[in-house]
């Protein structure tokens, strides 16, 4: 569903695809990530639905705030704590700069480790 600023000068409506696919480019960049997760539940949604969902990456967003869950997956040895926090870092800037949107939180969920020969 696409949420709508009310601004003097009229609308502005932003897609909830529009904020996933920001927060997915933003969590790539980021080092320590390896790939992003789809998971089972993903590929059924996206049967059932015809709709493009963005990989590994979930958003509700508001008129003025947007929430944003993320399932990756991290390269072998890299900290997973550091690389999360820089991930919430790097997305929650991302899309506050691209939408103006105040990002609430930036979920991250682990869902496995990559050694970096790995086909993903």
């Amino acid at each position: 569903m696409a949420e709508q600023l009310q601004l003097e000068g009229g609308n502005i409506r932003i897609a909830d695809d529009v904020v996933a696919k920001i927060a997915g480019m933003a969590a790539m960049e980021t080092p320590g990530i390896a790939a992003m997760s789809g998971g089972l539940s993903e590929g059924w949604a996206k049967r059932l639905s015809g709709k493009n969902v963005q990989k590994g990456v979930g958003v509700e967003v508001g008129q003025l705030e947007a929430a944003i869950d993320l399932r990756i997956i991290v390269l072998y040895e890299t900290p997973i704590h550091e690389v999360s926090r820089m991930l919430q870092q790097n997305v929650r800037e991302a899309v506050e700069t691209m939408t103006g949107l105040r990002v609430v939180e930036v979920n991250v969920k682990v869902e496995g480790v990559s050694f970096r020969g790995d086909d993903l």
